[in-house]
């Protein structure tokens, strides 16, 4: 297909490949849950498997391959052999559990209906294309249709009318996308997944219009709401991983041997940082100890040792190589960090990089695999933690990662960061900005040893104290309550686990029935877990606007406030201290007692609940509890206890249920404090009938918080707690 290109100053001949479209269906046969279709030289099949799902498989060289191999998707699925066809005349259709097939005759063309086969899912408006590049697939856009997913998207969380690009493209910031991967999902009820390591390209426009680059079509398509589908998609290529509770406590990251920029140290000097934060009271779960390119470390064991004094683990850069691992495990290291030196090339480099650094810590101990990694592919959910890459500092920066870790959610990425205050900049200010927010997402970690001064233009490490004061106290304060959220968060991580739907999520994934969470104020918000709004300030201000809240009724964090959703909130009032933090109505929030700083020395005998009644109805809560870091988990040595809460015209009751299960290290007994927000001082509170004396329990008029107190209880029972109006 040649064609003229003029310039200015050239003319010349360019030649693009040539393309084929699919022809008319020449033969169409099969049963049991498969069906062979040709059309000319495709020959395309279509496997319907259980638990609803379709794999979509299309090749013009006449034959099927599968270059992934066991690769992402290490175990397909059975076939649903429930199907059956029938000739509708213009089509054959296929129909299976929940949805109808059609399969076009003239020209060879798919569409996707619900078991009515009249209401659509999705439905192709031109046949399969291909080129000596990849191959094309070209469908029809809803009027409303939306679109999400493709891993890690830098700055975006929604993409109709935008090009998504699924590749690695060596780019950290805004419109990079390293950790991206090839599977989106429709507002339409579907999602799709290509089961490929080709780069490709979606662009969601009128037409949606697909493809890798490769010659041929190999897609899974999901079925359901937004978290079936991806509940579907983690299940065919892993769910999200369980994390190791102190995994969700901060990490720190420092070459402490051969140090480019801070010259020559020991590897030993890393535990003067840990000392750094035992005396300041800020929880430390890991330290990355020789991070930098010819760091090098010495005096492994000790400094593990060491760290482990400081209720902390030592994590390693993979930088003698992953085959290490077993010795470096055996020394002590619990935490893997894959750099660019590992997985830059991604794909499946990525992979298997990831599964083999996850599998290495797992077969030298019985810790579970706590990998970082920076480029990956479809299935890392499954094995690591993804970061978005070495930035500079910016508020920008602070800005377009809100909507690029809740929008990760939706490919089931459970676990996405970025560095505290990046990589490569320093400013208090925009420090203590980036850390509040990155306290509610599972993990963060705070990068040392690379960072400038944005003022003095000098070399700054970033611990968390260095800055003094108001920054100390400030950051303290988040990385405690962080510390102090850790059973509700750790409960959410084995949500995820089941799920495949991470902690951080867009309003829409919660509300997606409303407009308003795909609006500009929405996007740079996000939920971490069902029950928290946290909307960042991203701007060199002590004021927010624009902060979009759904239905239902909204309490602001620090005051008490309530607010009135759907609406937008304007001119909040939002000093560096502040946080821009909202819970939903009928919360009910776990936490450890105040002023735990890490999760070894946590008072186990104590339990939290910050409670916010519904006005109507009953709400619940599970909470999941293990021993935190072995993988007797997956043997069931685990343990739930429920709870739920409900308020109605003259008392408020919580009804908290026995600890079922059991796991090592289980207290028999605990106190619980109980923080109940709304309405007026209670004129009694009984616990199992009987009244508590007024010595346990409080009424604070300004926040309308009642606080209860209870003795130490027997975890095998379960217990009722009243709160009775004065009328």
């Amino acid at each position: 297909m040649p064609y003229d290109v003029h310039d200015n100053s050239f003319t010349g001949t360019a030649y693009l490949p040539a393309t084929e479209d699919a022809g008319d269906l020449t033969s169409f046969s099969g049963g049991d849950g498969s069906y062979t279709i040709r059309a000319g030289q495709l020959t395309a099949r279509a496997d319907f498997l259980t638990g609803g799902q379709l794999r979509l498989q299309a090749d013009p060289s006449g034959s099927l391959s599968d270059p992934a191999g066991t690769e992402i998707v290490r175990k397909q699925p059975a076939a649903d052999r429930h199907t059956s066809s029938f000739d509708a005349g213009d089509y054959y259709g296929i129909r299976a559990p929940g949805a109808v097939l059609r399969v076009y005759k003239k020209p060879l063309r798919f569409g996707l209906y619900k078991a009515d086969n009249r209401t659509r899912i999705w439905q192709e408006d031109k046949p399969l294309r291909w080129s000596t590049g990849g191959m094309r697939q070209s469908l029809d856009r809803g009027a409303d249709e939306q679109f999400f997913g493709g891993g890690e998207q830098n700055g975006s969380f929604s993409h109709r009318g935008q090009t998504m690009y699924v590749s690695n493209s060596f780019d950290w910031n805004e419109g990079g996308y390293n950790n991206s991967q090839p599977f989106y999902l429709s507002s339409a009820g579907y999602g799709v997944f290509r089961n490929t390591f080709a780069p490709g390209v979606y662009t969601f426009d009128s037409p949606v219009t697909t493809g890798q680059q490769e010659r041929r079509l190999d897609a899974y398509y999901f079925l359901g709401d937004p978290k079936q589908v991806i509940g579907k998609y983690t299940k065919l290529v892993g769910k999200p991983f369980m994390p190791p509770v102190y995994g969700l406590e901060p990490g720190d990251s420092d070459c402490y041997l051969h140090n480019a920029n801070r010259g020559e140290r020991h590897t030993l000097d890393a535990l003067k940082v840990a000392d750094g934060y035992t005396q300041h009271q800020m929880p430390l779960g890991w330290m990355l100890v020789n991070d930098g390119y010819g760091c090098g470390y010495e005096d492994l064991q000790q400094t593990a040792q060491g760290l482990n004094d400081h209720n902390a683990q030592l994590g390693l850069w993979t930088q003698d190589g992953i085959d290490k691992l077993a010795e470096q495990v055996k020394a002590g290291q619990r935490v893997a960090k894959l750099d660019v030196a590992w997985v830059g090339n991604g794909y499946q480099f990525a992979l298997d990089a990831c599964d083999a650094a996850k599998k290495g810590i797992e077969d030298n101990s019985d810790a579970r695999g706590f990998v970082w990694l920076p480029v990956s592919w479809a299935g890392a959910q499954r094995c690591g933690v993804l970061w978005s890459g070495d930035q500079q500092l910016s508020w920008d920066y602070i800005r377009w990662q809100i909507p690029t870790y809740a929008g990760a959610t939706m490919s089931g990425i459970a676990y996405n960061t970025g560095d505290v205050g990046s990589i490569y900049r320093h400013d208090p200010e925009m420090y203590a900005r980036d850390l509040q927010w990155k306290a509610f997402l599972p993990a963060i970690m705070t990068m040392d040893g690379w960072a400038t001064d944005l003022t003095t233009k000098k070399p700054a490490d970033q611990q968390p104290w260095l800055d003094g004061e108001p920054y100390t106290s400030i950051n303290r304060k988040y990385l405690q309550l962080k510390e102090r959220l850790l059973p509700y968060m750790y409960t959410l991580s084995a949500d995820a686990a089941k799920s495949g739907v991470g902690a951080v999520r867009p309003l829409w994934l919660e509300y997606p029935d409303d407009p308003g969470t795909l609006g500009a104020s929405a996007k740079y918000e996000f939920l971490s877990g069902p029950d928290f709004l946290v909307a960042p300030v991203y701007q060199d201000s002590d004021t927010r606007d624009g902060i979009y809240l759904p239905k239902g009724t909204w309490t602001d964090y620090w005051t008490g406030r309530t607010y009135h959703g759907p609406t937008t909130v304007n001119g909040y009032h939002a000093p560096l201290d502040t946080l821009p933090l909202f819970v939903r109505e009928g919360a009910i929030v776990p936490m450890w007692p105040k002023g735990t700083t890490s999760w070894q020395t946590r008072d186990r005998h104590e339990l939290d609940w910050d409670l916010y009644p519904p006005a109507h109805g009953t709400s619940h809560y599970t909470l999941y509890e293990d021993d935190g870091v072995t993988r007797d988990f997956a043997k069931g040595a685990a343990a739930a206890q429920r709870v739920s809460l409900h308020r109605d015209a003259h008392r408020t009751t919580v009804s908290v249920g026995a600890s079922e299960g059991a796991y090592r290290g289980k207290v028999t007994a605990r106190t619980y404090r109980f923080t109940v927000h709304g309405g007026s001082a209670p004129a009694r509170v009984l616990l199992d009938r009987r009244q508590l004396p007024r010595s346990a329990w409080s009424f604070d008029p300004a926040t309308r918080v009642t606080t209860i107190t209870t003795a130490s209880l027997p975890l095998d029972r379960g217990f009722g707690l009243r709160l009775v109006d004065k009328r």
